[in-house]
C-alpha cells in the first residue's frame, strides 16, 4: 500500500557526496534537492535535528551545527522572508538548552537569526490518533512541532541499541517532552515510533550522514560516510538508508510497522533515486558499518556485570525499547569517562524481565532487578513483577523526568543498596541517567554529571529551563492544551 502526501508523485530520495562539514556545500545540495522535488519553504520553517547529546564527550551523537547552518541557508535561499525555528528535546533529563549549547547551536542561532525551541518548555497540545493499529487514542506534542507551515526533519545517521538504526522516523522520539516520551518507551517502542508518524509528516528529510554514528546512539564511533541524504517521504528515505547498509528494511521493526500501517513502500522500485551518488557507490562507502540490537546478556559477556534477559510483557519476549539498551548506553558512557570502569565494577547480577534460568550468585554478590517487570520466577514470590499495563498510564498525569529528581531517587536507592542481596530499581523504563548513577555507586566511579567542565553550564541550562517554564505558567500559559 502506498502512502504519499497530497500532490506528490512517487517518493524521491537523493544521495549527495559531501566529504566534509562544509555549510556552503550542504546549502547547495539542499537547494538542488528541493528544486528537483518542487518543494518551496514558506512561513515558519521548523528544523528538527537529533541533539540527543552533545559536547566534548558526545561529539558524534548529534546533527552537526554546520549541517543545520547549511540547511537554514538553503531555506533562506529559496524563501528569504521565512522564519526558521530549530526545535528538539534532547536526551531524557538533560536540558535541551545544555545540549544546544554543547552542539554550537546557540552561536549559530545568534549569527543566523534562528529561533531555538526546547520542546520541554513548550505548551503541549493534544493530538488525536485515529489509525487502527494505534497504541492509544491521543498523544501530547509540543506546539512548536504543529505550528510551522514547513517541516524539515534533520536526523543523524546512526546505529541504535534499541531499534537497530536511527534515521528519519526514529528521530520523532524527540518531538515529545520527557514525561510523554517515556510512555510506551519499552517493549512497545517501535509501535510508538510508528504512531508518532501520524502526528504530521515533514515536507523534507535531510540526513547528516557525513560522519555517521556506528554501533551505539549516545556514544557512537565515528564512521566517515561522506553523504547527505534527502527525500520527501520518511519511509522511503529510511528504507534507502537501510539498503545502503545492506539491511532489509522490513527487518527494522519500526519501519516494518510503518509499512503495515500504510505509510509507504520500502521497495527500491517504488522510489525515485537522484543526487550525484548512486546507491551502489553509497553501499561501498558504508561497507563495514556496525549497527546496534545486541541482546543484553550477550553484550556483557566476559564482564563483571552479569546480565540475564527474562521474558518481558511484549510479544517479542524481550524489551528492545527499554531497560536493557539503557544499561548498554550507560556502561559506554562510564567507559568513556573512566577507562578502569570494568575493572572497578564488582561482580553484579542484573535481571531484566521474568528470569527463570540459572544464576551463579556467590556470597556477597548483589542481584539487581532492573525495572518494574523484572522478576525471579514463580519460586521467588517476593520478587515478582511489579509491571502495570501501559493502558493504565494517563498521558494527562504522566510524571516528569527531572535530573534533580533522578539524582534524589538514585541517592535513596544507593543508600538501600548497601548490604542488600536482591534489590529492585523501579521504573518503566529505567533511564540511562539512572543506570549511569547506579554504575557510579557500584564501582565508586567518577560521576559524569558532576564533571567540573560540565557542571556549571549544565546547572545554568537547568535553572534557565525551570525559570522560563515557571514564568510561562505564572503568566497563565497551560502546560497541556486540548
Amino acid at each position: 500500500m502506498s502512502y504519499t502526501r497530497p500532490g506528490l508523485p512517487l517518493p524521491q530520495v537523493h544521495l549527495y557526496s559531501v566529504p566534509h562539514y562544509d555549510a556552503a556545500r550542504i546549502c547547495d545540495v539542499l537547494v538542488d534537492s528541493m528544486r528537483r522535488m518542487a518543494l518551496q519553504p514558506k512561513g515558519e520553517v521548523l528544523l528538527k535535528p537529533n541533539v540527543v547529546a552533545s559536547g566534548k564527550y558526545f561529539p558524534h551523537a548529534h546533527t552537526r551545527v554546520e549541517f543545520i547552518e547549511g540547511v537554514a541557508a538553503a531555506v533562506r535561499t529559496l524563501a528569504p522572508t521565512s522564519t526558521i525555528t530549530v526545535g528538539e528535546r534532547s536526551g531524557i533529563t538533560i536540558p535541551t538548552r545544555f545540549a544546544f549549547q554543547g552542539a554550537g547551536y546557540d552561536a549559530l542561532a545568534e549569527r543566523s537569526a534562528l529561533r531555538l525551541a526546547p520542546f520541554e518548555e513548550d505548551q503541549q497540545v493534544r493530538v488525536e490518533y485515529t489509525h487502527a493499529s494505534r497504541l492509544r487514542d491521543y498523544v501530547y506534542i509540543p506546539e512548536s512541532v504543529l505550528r510551522p507551515q514547513f517541516f524539515i526533519n534533520c536526523p543523524k545517521f546512526k546505529a541504535h541499541p534499541w531499534t537497530t538504526v536511527t534515521f528519519s522516523m526514529k528521530n520523532y522520539i524527540g518531538i515529545q517532552d520527557d514525561r510523554h516520551r517515556l510512555i510506551d518507551h519499552d517493549h512497545a517502542l517501535n509501535d510508538k515510533v510508528r504512531d508518532l508518524q501520524f502526528v504530521r509528516q515533514p515536507e523534507l528529510v535531510a540526513i547528516d550522514a557525513i560522519v555517521a554514528g556506528e554501533g551505539r546512539m549516545l556514544t557512537p564511533l565515528p564512521f566517515d560516510l561522506g553523504l547527505v541524504i534527502t527525500g520527501n517521504d520518511q519511509l522511503a528515505v529510511d528504507s534507502v538508508c537501510c539498503h545502503i547498509l545492506g539491511i532489509d528494511p522490513d527487518s527494522v521493526a519500526h519501519l516494518h510497522a510503518a509499512r503495515i500501517a500504510g505509510l509507504g513502500s520500502m521497495r527500491l522500485e517504488d522510489i525515485v533515486l537522484g543526487g550525484d551518488v548512486t546507491i551502489e557507490e553509497a553501499q561501498k562507502k558504508a561497507a563495514g558499518f556496525h549497527v546496534g540490537l545486541i541482546p543484553v546478556d550477550q553484550y556483557f559477556e566476559g564482564s563483571n556485570l552479569r546480565a540475564y534477559a527474562g521474558r518481558t510483557p511484549g510479544d517479542e519476549g524481550y524489551c528492545w525499547g527499554g531497560c536493557p539498551g539503557a544499561l548498554q548506553e550507560a556502561i559506554e558512557i562510564m567507559r568513556m569517562f573512566d577507562a578502569n570502569t570494568d575493572a572497578r565494577l564488582p561482580r553484579t547480577h542484573v535481571v531484566f524481565g521474568d528470569y527463570q534460568g540459572p544464576m551463579d550468585v556467590r556470597a556477597d554478590e548483589r542481584v539487581i532487578l532492573m525495572g518494574d517487570c523484572s522478576a525471579l520466577g514463580p519460586e521467588k514470590p517476593d520478587w515478582a513483577s511489579k509491571y502495570k499495563d501501559r493502558s493504565l498510564i494517563d498521558p494527562r498525569r504522566a510524571p516528569g523526568a527531572d535530573m534533580l529528581g533522578k539524582m534524589l531517587k538514585m541517592a535513596r536507592f544507593n543508600a538501600r543498596l548497601n548490604g542488600a542481596e536482591v534489590i529492585r530499581l523501579s521504573g518503566c523504563p529505567v533511564s540511562v541517567a539512572e543506570q549511569v548513577l547506579l554504575l557510579v555507586k557500584l564501582g565508586s566511579l567518577q560521576n559524569p554529571y558532576l564533571d567540573p567542565s560540565q557542571a556549571l553550564p549544565f546547572a545554568s541550562a537547568y535553572l534557565s529551563t525551570k525559570t522560563r517554564t515557571a514564568i510561562k505558567r505564572a503568566l497563565g500559559e497551560p502546560y497541556l492544551r486540548a
